[in-house]
């Protein structure tokens, strides 16, 4: 009996599904069937009832999940017994960030932790901020970069690197550019080109057009605010980003909308009591994302 088939036994009673068991543990579908079926050979006893779609214990395997768990346990504390007494750390994490937002400091984060810490190894996974915020309250992911309206949940740890407006980012010489002042109402006049909703951006403009009671057309959307700003260059539409996103594409003016008060955040979510991993690398992202995200 291995440690191995014992993780893989444990995965697949908690998914009920051998696929979902196999992505847990990042190895095939097959190679976890074949390591279940000789633990079942050796236990002389079958662990789950394979007759349907998904993976149930058997009495046996009920009977031998909540050991298998203290065994894994076990091999855990030693592994961290050891590791203290070496000042190592080790881990496997799972980190989320908002699909095709590149943010530099968490990268410069990622890389630091893993020179000082070579035992820790990071996962990366792209999603909408929504979905990623789920994921972290699942616990199938331990770590996620994402945009919020506000604030972040307040049911999760957090850390915010940067709270701004949202505005309206145009070419030179847009109609919106000529006003001394420019509302929400001026704003969804135009054909709109957005971020996915889902996104802290989208969330934000959504409900600063709620609170005042105005709606207006997405003509486009995009994945990624280099898309968005692209378009809206193009004449497609008025691009709604944060401040300093529109700032830093030339060919376009951010104009500020004088009643969007809600603000777009970006901020780091995880939640609470954090693995020694967890803690390292938040570590390194608080000193690469510097003091003006605490």
């Amino acid at each position: 009996m291995e440690l191995r088939q014992l993780e893989y036994f444990v995965a697949v009673a908690e998914e009920a599904n051998f696929t979902r068991a196999a992505r847990r543990v990042h190895i095939s579908q097959s190679g976890v069937s074949a390591q279940i079926r000789q633990l079942e050979n050796e236990l002389g006893t079958a662990l789950f009832d394979r007759s349907s779609r998904t993976a149930t214990l058997t009495a046996s395997g009920q009977a031998a999940l909540p050991h298998a768990r203290a065994a894994l346990a076990a091999a855990d504390a030693v592994r961290g017994a050891v590791d203290d007494v070496n000042q190592l750390v080790r881990g496997q994490l799972a980190v989320g960030m908002v699909t095709a937002c590149t943010v530099t400091p968490l990268f410069d984060a990622l890389a630091d932790c893993r020179r000082a810490h070579p035992g820790i190894a990071v996962d990366l996974f792209e999603d909408t901020s929504d979905r990623l915020v789920e994921r972290v309250r699942a616990g199938t992911l331990d770590l996620a970069l994402v945009g919020v309206a506000t604030h972040p949940p307040s049911d999760l740890d957090s850390m915010t690197i940067v709270s701004e407006r949202v505005v309206a980012a145009v070419p030179a010489g847009h109609p919106l550019t000529a006003l001394t002042r420019v509302r929400l109402a001026d704003v969804v006049r135009n054909p709109l080109v957005c971020l996915p909703t889902g996104t802290g951006i989208r969330t934000a403009f959504d409900r600063n057009c709620a609170a005042a009671s105005v709606s207006g057309a997405v003509a486009m959307q995009a994945s990624a605010p280099d898309a968005v700003a692209d378009l809206a260059q193009r004449g497609l539409g008025v691009a709604i980003l944060s401040e300093s996103m529109a700032a830093a594409y030339p060919g376009l003016v951010g104009v500020a909308i004088e009643d969007a008060d809600v603000p777009a955040v970006l901020a780091l979510v995880w939640k609470q009591a954090p693995s020694p991993a967890l803690r390292e690398l938040l570590g390194h992202a608080s000193r690469a994302f510097g003091p003006s995200t605490y």
